[in-house]
């Protein structure tokens, strides 16, 4: 078995959606590389905006994770939520944007079932994202439970479009307040109560970043109220970048190990 897993990147049509995404990074572990490979769960990951889908971050927690657990962690796609103009598409379908939700939630996760050896079952996959990707990330599994019953969300957005709510409500949203309103993860989870029993939902942010500690406390108390079992960690000295990502990673990975079967509870 390598010591490490093996990082690339695959073009992943938009059969459905018809996005414009960039090429996806992929994490093959160190247990993938063997034959007669065992299936694996699965993250689906997202980076930040403006960003790139690098899978080095990720895969780096994964192989030092990897590394303590005999070769054994997921298989990881970093997926492009953002496109290839690098827009704030808040994660949504629309006509100025493309169909960023379609994209992530149907072509991609279609490509990985048919390209990876990955356990087809959602209590095996993961749906995770860093700032944008991270409210990217929360606002998907709060739609989609049927999809995937594990979220990491580090650093992340209150709601895809936060940065610039009235330029997303006007132009994906068409102006429409309560379209905007509905797409909010805190809302999806409200109306959803009991939707989400049995999923793990893991929470970071840097505390010396307010406005994304106040939405991580914010959003993950909405995702424990809805069912979900929760972890909220606050990385002392830590910003919205560097070790925000770094140590949130390291975090919410170790969350998902037991959680995904990796390692003892």
């Amino acid at each position: 078995m390598p010591a490490t897993g093996r990082v690339g990147t695959a073009e992943i049509p938009a059969t459905v959606s018809g996005f414009d995404a960039r090429p996806a990074g992929i994490y093959l572990p160190p247990a993938a590389l063997v034959a007669d490979a065992p299936a694996l769960p699965v993250i689906v990951f997202m980076m930040g905006q403006p960003g790139n889908p690098d899978p080095s971050f990720l895969a780096a927690t994964l192989d030092a994770y990897a590394a303590q657990h005999d070769g054994l962690a997921p298989i990881a796609v970093v997926a492009d939520q953002v496109g290839a103009n690098v827009v704030d598409t808040a994660c949504a379908d629309s006509t100025a944007y493309g169909n960023a939700e379609t994209y992530i939630t149907k072509d991609v996760v279609t490509w990985v079932k048919a390209h990876l050896h990955v356990i087809d079952d959602p209590r095996w996959w993961v749906i995770g994202g860093y700032s944008n990707g991270g409210g990217c990330a929360i606002t998907f599994a709060a739609e989609h439970p049927e999809l995937w019953k594990n979220v990491m969300d580090i650093s992340g957005e209150p709601y895809p479009g936060s940065e610039q709510p009235d330029n997303i409500e006007k132009t994906v949203y068409g102006g429409s307040t309560q379209a905007f309103e509905a797409s909010k993860p805190v809302n999806i989870l409200a109306a959803h109560p009991g939707a989400y029993d049995g999923m793990t939902a893991a929470f970071t942010a840097g505390g010396d970043d307010p406005t994304y500690v106040t939405a991580a406390q914010t959003v993950s108390a909405a995702a424990q109220r809805a069912g979900m079992s929760v972890s909220l960690d606050i990385i002392p000295g830590a910003g919205h970048t560097g070790n925000a990502l770094t140590s949130g990673l390291q975090i919410t990975v170790g969350k998902m190990y037991p959680a995904l079967g990796l390692s003892p509870g």
